[in-house]
């Protein structure tokens, strides 16, 4: 990936940071710890960080707002907003919608459930059992690929209605991406779950879209992202959040 952002830096060499003195972003908005309300009633997060962090590297004024996780591609399309930056998958089926920049972190997939469930992550051990994702999502579609006929899969318009869904006991199980996972379970809503089995690797990368076509702002964000990376921003926003690096 390195090697990637390397030659990207050339290629983008003297891209203007200054077409435009706004950036719309979108987000989730209910993603912890990418993307949420805080205190305030502010969006915050991870998401929202590297957003900021790459407006202010185009010296541009980020607008961030929040649209539902369905909504989010429609919204672009419509012109709502310039880009999306809500910890989005490249997948084939988006790429026809959408041009994706550069990955900024990589991801994996995990179920989680009750500590001491003794669940097996086989489709003996998940037979009958019910499992809830967030819909629409690459976490749904292993669910569905891999554990169609299975497991019961309940689809939510969020995570953390999935993962209340998982506290109530209405499920037993939740997939979803590692790292939210991750954050959730040092929460005090997460005590008493833990990961069940093993990561699940799906080369799946997070990239920020843009609306197709619009190959100026793909490259001023691209150049932006190599940027931050390579200034240290990129490590300190990732320190915030997490005591590892998610970025590959």
């Amino acid at each position: 990936m390195r090697t990637i952002l390397a030659v990207a830096a050339v290629c983008f060499a003297g891209v203007s940071a200054h077409a435009q003195e706004t950036l719309r972003v979108a987000t989730e908005g209910f993603y912890a710890p990418f993307s949420f309300y805080d205190n305030n009633g502010d969006l915050a997060g991870f998401d929202v960080d590297i957003a900021n962090a790459l407006c202010g590297e185009l010296q541009v004024t980020c607008e961030i707002v929040q649209n539902d996780w369905d909504l989010l591609i429609d919204g672009l399309n419509e012109g709502a907003y310039d880009a999306i930056v809500a910890s989005m998958s490249i997948t084939p089926e988006r790429e026809e919608k959408v041009s994706f920049t550069l990955p900024y972190y990589s991801n994996m997939l995990t179920f989680v459930g009750k500590s001491g469930s003794g669940i097996e992550i086989t489709p003996e051990g998940l037979a009958g059992k019910t499992v809830g994702a967030l819909r629409s999502t690459v976490s749904s579609e292993y669910l569905e690929a891999t554990y169609s006929g299975v497991v019961e899969a309940r689809l939510y318009d969020t995570q953390d209605e999935a993962l209340a869904a998982l506290v109530a006991g209405d499920i037993d199980l939740v997939i979803g991406d590692n790292l939210p996972s991750y954050a959730w379970l040092q929460t005090a809503e997460g005590q008493g779950h833990e990961f069940i089995g093993e990561f699940i690797d799906i080369n799946d990368r997070i990239s920020i879209a843009v609306d197709k076509g619009n190959d100026a702002l793909l490259d001023q964000l691209n150049e932006a992202l190599i940027a931050i990376i390579e200034n240290g921003t990129y490590q300190t926003i990732n320190a915030k959040y997490f005591p590892f690096s998610i970025y590959f």
